[in-house]
């Protein structure tokens, strides 16, 4: 992969991937309203009302499907543009099998947003269930964690068999584990932990989607130094894609993601760190989605073994937005955090 005629056609399929949805947004917004896919209201309509529903009920009528969109933008630009690309003078150049290296991607890209798709159907049009804090709606975390695995399992394999990943680096130490045949569940675990991270912590306006941003552009650096052009050009055309719903997607929020995107989006980056051999860059590059799986299961945990909870609210952002921190402070804050959790971690990735 040549970098100066690659990098020219990556940045300008940002441009285009952004003009392209950003026309596409309004548009786009007025057909959820008129579908009906909006957010409901979720505290129950009797007793005493839960903390994280007086917080997030207010949110309730703004239309939830933006995944759907960003999803759908990516993959035609993607395989409209893609077999242009030896015309444009880009010689197309990837460490692994082309076909078996696209299959991985826009599987997981796509499977994990058809299962939150489902999720956020049932979310809208289902019943609310009695929870432990409230009433929940949607599948029901057990089911939705068994496919998660399932699909998990089935990219790892993909990734193990056909491309030949098997190995771990550990930078600074300068250590390489031969996993094996145990990187199927290894992967699995890494993809199936970054979709539910990407998931919680999409709860405030711009939050999730600011962050993957910032995580897009720092594996898009290490995909171009990996000589690497589909995985390249398919990140340039999601940041383009991405900017475009975040700038409907920040306080106030005119669209959300849904869990059809929050689902896709972090398995997609878990994918990532595997492709590229920097799992260890990803867990500090996603440091944020990181921090904020951990402190819910921190709280899950003080409330199985104390019977108590340990933080105010979960995740992270809700225990700050408990205590009184306004919504934007907060996602700038993060944002600005995960640049410099993404810059530490192409360091690692790179020394």
């Amino acid at each position: 992969m040549n970098l100066q005629t690659t990098l020219p056609l990556a940045l300008g399929l940002v441009i285009f991937s952004f003009l392209l949805t950003g026309v596409l947004v309004i548009p786009f917004i007025n057909l959820l309203y008129w579908l009906k896919l909006t957010r409901r209201v979720e505290a129950p309509k009797k007793g005493k009302v839960p903390l994280f529903d007086k917080l997030h009920d207010i949110k309730a009528g703004t239309p939830v499907g933006g995944g759907i969109l960003v999803i759908a933008m990516v993959c035609i630009l993607f395989w409209i543009v893609f077999p242009l690309v030896s015309y444009l003078g880009v010689f197309v150049r990837s460490a692994f099998s082309l076909r078996a290296e696209l299959f991985v991607i826009f599987f997981t890209f796509i499977a994990f947003g058809l299962l939150g798709l489902s999720d956020d159907l049932i979310k809208i049009f289902g019943k609310g269930r009695a929870g432990t804090a409230g009433i929940w709606f949607g599948l029901s975390r057990r089911s939705k964690f068994i496919i998660q695995w399932v699909l998990a399992l089935i990219i790892s394999f993909v990734i193990y068999r056909s491309l030949g990943i098997h190995l771990l680096h550990i930078p600074i130490l300068g250590k390489v584990w031969d996993l094996g045949p145990w990187y199927v569940p290894f992967g699995a675990l890494v993809i199936v932990s970054f979709s539910n991270a990407f998931n919680v912590t999409d709860g405030l306006d711009g939050l999730s989607s600011g962050l993957l941003v910032i995580c897009l552009l720092a594996f898009g650096i290490i995909a171009a130094g990996s000589l690497d052009t589909p995985l390249s050009l398919f990140i340039a055309i999601w940041v383009g894609a991405l900017v475009a719903f975040l700038y409907f997607n920040v306080w106030p929020a005119r669209i959300f993601l849904g869990d059809t995107g929050a689902l896709s989006f972090g398995a997609t980056l878990g994918v990532m760190g595997l492709l590229t051999g920097h799992v260890v860059a990803l867990v500090i590059i996603g440091g944020i989605f990181v921090l904020e799986v951990v402190s819910s299961a921190v709280q899950i945990l003080g409330w199985k073994f104390l019977k108590r909870p340990i933080l105010p609210l979960a995740p992270f952002h809700h225990a700050l937005l408990a205590i009184g921190w306004e919504e934007p402070k907060i996602v700038m804050r993060a944002w600005l955090a995960g640049i410099m959790l993404a810059i530490f971690g192409l360091w690692l990735a790179f020394i």
